[in-house]
């Protein structure tokens, strides 16, 4: 997923340069929001195998 953001964020960054302003404007949010998914799912991971290493 995380590669997906990088992938919006790239298309974003060419559309701005060539002077597509709206299409820039949404891949730039499309990644941001696939960032804090991606992040907010790490998480969620990473304390599930905190307290499931702990449990035992």
């Amino acid at each position: 997923m995380l590669y997906y953001a990088v992938v919006f964020l790239v298309i974003a960054l060419i559309a701005g340069v060539l002077g597509f302003g709206g299409i820039a404007g949404v891949s730039v949010e499309i990644a941001k929001i696939l960032f804090f998914v991606f992040l907010a799912l790490m998480v969620i991971s990473v304390v599930g195998g905190l307290l499931r290493r702990g449990g035992h």
